[in-house]
Formats: C-alpha cells, sequence, structure tokens
C-alpha cells in the first residue's frame, strides 16, 4: 500500500494505493456525513481534558464542532502551515501548555495516517507528501530549505519514519495523466489555501519510457497567494469597515484615525485572537469612547472577545463560494449584538482581487518564458484546488489559452491522489 500526503492551508487529504492500481481518498467523518478532506485545524477548549486536567487537542470536524458548541472558551488554530517560514513563531501556549509549530502539524499527519491504517488495514509509515514550488516567507525571501525541515520534523512527530518531498502541482500531473491515452504537453495550475503552484510538464504513455520521471518536468513556478488571499481582499475592502476601519477618533485636540495595524490583524482570521491582549482592548475601549462611530468600534470588540473569527470567515467563504456561480451575492453576520449585511457583487470582487490575478498572471508568463514554451506547444490546462472555480481565476487561462484547452477536476483531492501514485514510483523502485 502507497500513501500519499497533502497537508493543505486550509484542508489536508491522504491517498492510498493498493493492487487495485487505483487510489482511493480515506474519508472523514463530520456531522453532515463523509468528506474527502480533514480540516487543517486545531481546537482546544475546557471541555476536552486528560485526567490531570490538561486541554486535549482536537484535529479537524472534531475541532469545529468543539468550536460551534462550545461556550466560548475554545482556541481555534488553522493556516499554521503559513508559518512554516517564519523564523519568529515557533510555539503557541494554549492554557498553560506549550506546542511547537511542528507538533501542531504532527497532530493533522497524525489523524490521516491513523485513518488511513483504518480504512486500509495496514501500517503507514512511508509517505510521499506534497510541498508547494516555493516556500516564501512574508518579507518575500525563499526559504525552502528552512521549512522542508521543519515540515520532516512534524511528520516524523506524527509516526512517519520515511517520507519524500513532491510538488504539489506535478502530484496533481499525476492525477491527470490516469485519463491520458496519448502524450500531452500540460500546464497544471494548482490553487491551494495559501499558495498557487504551476508546473509544464510532458505527460501520457511516453513517460514511462524517459530514464527518470522528473525528466518530464518542463519547468514549475509559484507565488504565495490562492484561496486566502482573495478571502483577506473580501475583509478588507468589504467587511473592515463595519467593524470600525477607516473610522476617526478623537485624542485631546486632534482627530486621529483608528489604528490601521489593527485590522492586518483583523484581515486574517487566525490573527484575531492575538488582539485579543488587556493591552489592545483597553486601548480599542478608550477609541470608541472617543469614536465617531462607537458602534462599529463596540462589534469589533464584540468579535474579538467573544472569539467569532471563525464565524466571520465562514460568512466571506460563502461569499466567495457564492460568487463563482453568481453574478451577485449578500454578506450576512449575524452573531451574538452583530448584524451586518451587505451586498456584494462578481465585479466588485474581482476589482478587489485584481492585484492578486496580476500576479498569478505573471507568474504563469514567467514559467513560459523561462521554459522558451510559446502557448502553441501546450496541449491542455488542467486547473485544480479549491480557487481554480473562481471565475476571474479561470479567466487567466481562458484568455491565454483558450477556453477548449482548459479542463479541470479533483479540486480537493487531485494533489493526495497523485501522491500515492507518485509513492509507487518511488518506493517500488527501491
Amino acid at each position: 500500500m502507497f500513501a500519499g500526503i497533502d497537508f493543505g492551508t486550509t484542508n489536508s487529504a491522504i491517498g492510498l494505493l493498493g493492487s487495485s492500481g487505483e487510489v482511493r481518498v480515506v474519508s472523514h467523518p463530520h456531522a453532515a456525513g463523509l468528506s474527502d478532506t480533514l480540516r487543517s485545524i486545531l481546537a482546544f477548549d475546557r471541555q476536552h481534558c486528560d485526567a490531570d486536567g490538561r486541554s486535549l487537542p482536537l484535529v479537524g470536524h472534531q475541532a469545529i464542532a468543539a468550536y460551534l458548541e462550545g461556550d466560548g472558551e475554545c482556541r481555534l488554530l488553522q493556516s499554521f502551515k503559513s508559518y512554516l517560514t517564519s523564523r519568529i513563531f515557533n510555539s503557541a501556549t494554549i492554557f498553560s501548555r506549550t506546542y511547537t509549530l511542528e507538533q501542531m502539524i504532527a497532530l493533522v499527519v497524525e489523524r490521516l495516517r491513523q485513518a488511513a491504517e483504518s480504512a486500509g488495514g495496514a501500517a503507514v509509515r512511508r509517505v510521499v507528501a506534497g510541498r508547494p514550488v516555493r516556500f516564501v516567507a512574508e518579507d518575500g525571501k525563499i526559504e525552502d530549505d528552512y521549512a522542508l525541515a521543519r515540515l520532516r520534523q512534524a511528520f516524523a512527530l506524527a509516526g512517519i519514519d520515511e517520507v519524500e518531498f513532491e510538488y504539489e502541482p506535478i502530484a496533481a500531473a499525476y492525477y491527470y495523466e490516469r485519463g491520458l491515452d496519448r502524450d500531452q504537453t500540460v500546464l497544471v495550475a494548482d490553487f491551494g489555501g495559501g499558495t498557487s503552484d504551476f508546473s509544464l510538464v510532458r505527460l501520457g504513455p511516453g513517460r514511462a519510457r524517459l530514464n527518470r520521471p522528473e525528466d518530464a518536468i518542463i519547468g514549475t513556478g509559484g507565488v504565495g497567494l490562492a484561496g486566502d488571499s482573495f478571502d483577506r481582499r473580501i475583509v478588507e475592502c468589504g467587511i473592515a469597515e463595519f467593524f470600525g476601519k477607516n473610522t476617526s477618533f478623537r485624542s485631546g485636540n486632534k482627530v486621529l484615525p483608528v489604528p490601521d495595524w489593527l485590522y492586518g490583524k483583523f484581515s486574517r482570521w487566525h490573527h484575531i485572537a492575538f488582539l485579543g491582549t488587556g493591552s489592545t482592548l483597553r486601548m480599542l475601549r478608550d477609541i470608541q469612547r472617543h469614536a465617531d462611530h462607537p458602534e462599529r468600534i463596540e462589534d469589533l470588540l464584540t468579535l474579538i472577545e467573544h472569539n467569532l473569527g471563525y464565524h466571520l470567515y465562514r460568512a466571506v467563504e460563502a461569499v466567495k463560494l457564492a460568487l463563482s456561480g453568481a453574478e451577485s451575492t449578500t454578506f450576512a453576520f449575524d452573531y451574538d449584538s452583530i448584524r451586518i449585511e451587505r451586498g456584494i457583487t462578481r465585479a466588485e470582487f474581482e476589482n478587489w482581487i485584481a492585484p492578486d490575478l496580476a500576479k498569478i498572471e505573471d507568474c504563469v508568463e514567467t514559467l513560459l518564458q523561462t521554459t522558451q514554451t510559446p502557448v502553441t506547444r501546450i496541449d491542455r490546462v488542467f486547473l485544480t484546488g479549491g480557487s481554480s472555480l473562481v471565475p476571474a481565476v479561470r479567466q487567466i487561462f481562458a484568455r491565454r489559452f483558450g477556453e477548449d484547452r482548459l479542463s479541470g477536476g479533483g479540486e480537493f483531492v487531485s494533489v493526495a491522489s497523485g501522491l500515492a501514485y507518485r509513492a509507487e514510483e518511488i518506493f517500488a523502485a527501491g
């Protein structure tokens, strides 16, 4: 049995390849049934403790359920993959217990491993795991070696004895290749939560005749933005004003704007909890007393103090999803004392994400130029990952290559499936 693990910023999955020659993606139970993906999320609360009273980590759908059903004293952690490049963020202390970043990742990977072992009936100790083409830090510095070392340690903590890494868009290419009966030059575009990654690959029956599998790779590229970036744009441009962004307050004889750094945290829902410090809350209460719109600051305080960040971003994700199929939708948020409704059109959304779309398009163009690959040589463009469903993303490739050359599928499982196929190549040969 060969296993491939796609540990993602938002969702994770594990694929198993057995004697049938086809990959089975392991399902995970949740309130609505079964899901092919496990949310890359942890929760800690006072209701789930060990014999010593220490909070036990909850993973995936269990974490979300604990957060939604709890009494508010629940710490929710997500998107920790995005910290792999950070030399500052090493650990978090939750209810007096410290977890390193590697331990947090290991909790998710271990749950994937355990689910696979239950489904496949055999130990999973060797895997091929996905990785973005570039691990890019917030300052733009490439941190591949540092991030991979941390990721390797996390997999070891999760009980994985041997791990090989493969580019996520290459794994998606293996998934796409299963349906080919002739050779093609394919541009694979994989849009995750944190990165958009691309590969130019020669796929099809002829690849088996190559001396090495990697000889089929013409080139790779990537940019450190994707679905999470689109969510942030919705918050920054369409939602933050309801929570005091651009509001002024009086300080002595001066009229000052509410500090913009607050909304840098606010635009990343998993950073909202960092605003809950005593000093920040006291500052906001003082600002509220002298603000032009004190009710907006009150809503920001309620959001922070009642730990509503996840609820906010679920509403934001619903907007993004709705705009993939409709020209307009309504952002609606109704929790505790906060009541917000705002109509949002697809045109507005596309205008907000235009800078991100431009960077994605530039990355694709750079890949074509550096590999000296004319558009006419591309037989197919395979789009996968959740944000490939955003119409404006698809239009980048439709304009450049033509709608008739685009295909898609396996938006949330293509990488895990392809990694399992790659695991067979690596470990069977070894």
